[in-house]
């Protein structure tokens, strides 16, 4: 589904499954595409002043899928990102698995039951601190 489109009219695979041989152009399709890393990095100018204190990641440090290991590469890259500065978090949840969502006292399958009330204050604080002046903050909140 991240690839090119091929002559078959089906995703061009990013790897031969009989030799294992990965496919260059389609590796590099998906990560001028698909990869967040670097389209962060490679397009701060114009995303950093609209992201900044924006991004939080969560991530289990056993996720089924080794996203772990590019959600480091991620941190360490915005880390280093200047003008402005990324001001992003990034949380790593002991032993949790793919989708841990920063729940440090719950187990993740109980943690999935609660994000409303985790992350609405959240979300609420954010918008009504970026509202435009005059904008209705209070109709929509109960």
């Amino acid at each position: 589904m991240f690839s090119p489109q091929g002559e078959d009219g089906y995703p061009e695979p990013i790897w031969d499954k009989e030799t294992g041989k990965i496919d260059p152009d389609v590796a590099a399709y998906w990560k001028e595409h698909y990869d967040l890393t670097n389209i962060l990095q490679r397009d701060w100018k114009t995303l950093g002043p609209k992201l900044r204190g924006k991004l939080h990641v969560f991530v289990g440090e056993m996720d089924n899928y080794y996203l772990n290991d590019a959600v480091y590469r991620m941190e360490k890259v915005v880390n280093d990102l200047t003008d402005p500065p990324a001001d992003a978090t990034f949380d790593y949840g002991a032993r949790d698995e793919h989708c841990w969502s920063g729940d440090h006292a719950h187990k993740n399958w109980l943690s999935r039951l609660t994000y409303v009330e985790r992350f609405l204050p959240q979300m609420t604080r954010a918008m009504t601190s970026r509202a435009p002046s005059g904008a209705d903050t209070r109709s929509w909140r109960y």
